[in-house]
């Protein structure tokens, strides 16, 4: 999938989004509905056709189909549609997604994939605040795609719910306060990985200030910088609507006035992703769930950048 992700230049605020769709049976006209999802071609290494695999009664969640050899490693592989509660349509040649990020390999089955459409972060609506705001919500956006709207899903929250022990996401009681004083921004369309990082940073001794996505971080860092009252760092997703994480540190970084650290904290963060954040700029590029060093890097960051405006104003 990299050949098509590298057609696009960073920063443009623009994803290559793989669509993809699971048939339903319509319990009152007895139809078959297509639903149509997608994610960030980014994500996905692969699409390989299914072999059939059936879920065990004795599976760890109901959504686990088990697991398939692949090029030497072994595939986890997940039923996308009954996590989402999706009566799915058993039909011929089912796929699954390959994909990587947090860390891991991970299949989910689909009916069916269509195409990749180029769509602008400006096009994709955040979902609306009573959606957002349910528990069980994965939908992160809504993408126009001319004819109609797919549904953007979060994937990194359903691993987390299915195994939650692997995201790392707990507090630790002993955690130094390496920021107290400082004032950080964290940029995230995800409510409750905003909360998480939130709780991290707060435990650090950070005052923090949250934004849902990349439009409203950057008007939020130009508001505080106007009332004289600039933050001291940036911690932002990737993926997020209407503007995106890189779009958004390149925004920053070329702003004559802010003199801001950015850190980019997302699933997307590879060794073979890691240059478009240096080429918008991004000081440093954390991968989601790394929280335990998230404070400390921070904390690296801000005084590197104090020490070079105090020695840029003595000489």
């Amino acid at each position: 999938m990299d050949s098509n992700d590298i057609l696009l230049e960073t920063g443009s605020n623009e994803l290559n989004l793989i669509e993809f769709f699971i048939d339903e049976r319509d319990p009152g006209s007895g139809e078959i509905v297509r639903d149509f999802f997608g994610v960030n071609v980014a994500k996905v290494l692969e699409v390989i056709e299914s072999p059939g695999l059936e879920a065990g009664k004795s599976a760890v969640d109901p959504c686990f189909m088990g697991t398939i050899p692949l090029r030497g490693q072994v595939l986890p592989v997940l039923d996308l549609g009954v996590w989402l509660g999706v009566d799915r349509v058993r039909v011929e040649h089912e796929v699954i997604l390959v994909t990587e990020f947090n860390g891991m390999v991970t299949g989910f089955l689909v009916s069916g994939v269509t195409m990749i459409h180029r769509v602008s972060w400006s096009e994709v609506k955040p979902p609306n605040h009573y959606v957002a705001s349910l528990q069980s919500n994965c939908i992160t956006g809504l993408a126009d795609i001319g004819d109609r709207f797919t549904l953007m899903l979060d994937l990194e929250k359903i691993l987390a719910e299915i195994n939650p022990e692997a995201q790392n996401i707990q507090v630790a009681d002993n955690t130094e306060r390496v920021g107290a004083g400082f004032k950080a921004l964290v940029a995230d369309d995800s409510t409750t990985l905003r909360s998480v990082i939130r709780q991290h940073l707060e435990a650090a001794g950070y005052a923090v200030t949250t934004a849902n996505d990349g439009f409203e971080a950057l008007e939020t860092i130009l508001r505080l910088h106007n009332e004289g009252n600039p933050v001291d760092i940036l911690v932002s997703d990737i993926e997020m609507p209407r503007m995106d994480g890189y779009s958004l540190t390149k925004t920053v970084k070329q702003h004559p006035e802010l003199n801001t650290p950015v850190i980019l904290f997302s699933s997307l963060i590879r060794d073979d992703q890691r240059h478009k954040g240096l080429s918008v700029g991004a000081d440093d590029q954390i991968s989601k769930p790394e929280f335990s060093t998230l404070a400390s890097r921070g904390e690296s960051l801000i005084k590197a950048y104090r020490g070079e405006r105090a020695l840029e104003e003595t000489t």
